[in-house]
């Protein structure tokens, strides 16, 4: 018995883990094309130190949002199962999700400034790209998990469609057959 409550506490963590490093590679796939927006209009601009080549940049913007996408879609992930707890996807508010993704966005690039990690150039741009990217991440992510979790449902339909009901299932759920479609009076039809 210990065994297995073992067992599957192990396969929760798993599936939770799972699902962190998915969210996060999902949202640095995200990231890195709009880091590479950045690091274009922070090399074009001529705000960048001499000597150091545009595509220098662009590489380098490029692979720290990426970086940045994959470290926050993680966090979110872990934090989302704290506050949230067990809450359903539809039971989530999406403005409240994107603020949650807002505030981690610029949490993460406030720490990738002070850790130098985005070098010079337009730290405004790079902030406010960042918690755009978080509450943008984190809306998509809930759409995405809505979406699917609707697909599961309809799966699953569909499988209760073919199990079918015995005539007698069908009397209880629906109430007696002569009574079916029939309005009560001094009642409108909608």
């Amino acid at each position: 018995m210990a065994f297995e409550r073992l067992r599957d506490a192990v396969r929760g963590r798993l599936k939770r883990l799972r699902g962190a490093i998915g969210l996060g590679l999902t949202w640095a796939a995200g990231w890195a094309p709009v880091g590479a927006v950045v690091g274009l209009v922070i090399g074009t601009s001529g705000v960048v130190p001499a000597g150091i080549g545009l595509w220098s940049v662009v590489q380098g913007n490029t692979l720290t949002f990426a970086a940045l996408g994959f470290v926050g879609g993680s966090l979110f992930s872990g934090v989302l199962t704290l506050i949230e707890g067990r809450r359903r996807f539809d039971q989530l508010s999406l403005p409240r999700f994107a603020s949650w993704g807002a505030v981690g966005g610029i949490t993460l690039g406030g720490l990738a400034s002070a850790l130098m990690m985005w070098g010079p150039g337009l730290v405004a741009l790079k902030l406010g790209a960042a918690m755009l990217l978080g509450a943008a991440s984190a809306a998509g992510s809930l759409t995405l998990a809505r979406k699917a979790n609707d697909r599961e449902l309809l799966e699953a339909g569909e499988e209760l469609v073919e199990v079918g009901l015995s005539e007698e299932e069908r009397r209880h759920l629906l109430g007696r057959p002569d009574q079916i479609g029939r309005v009560p009076a001094g009642t409108d039809r909608p």
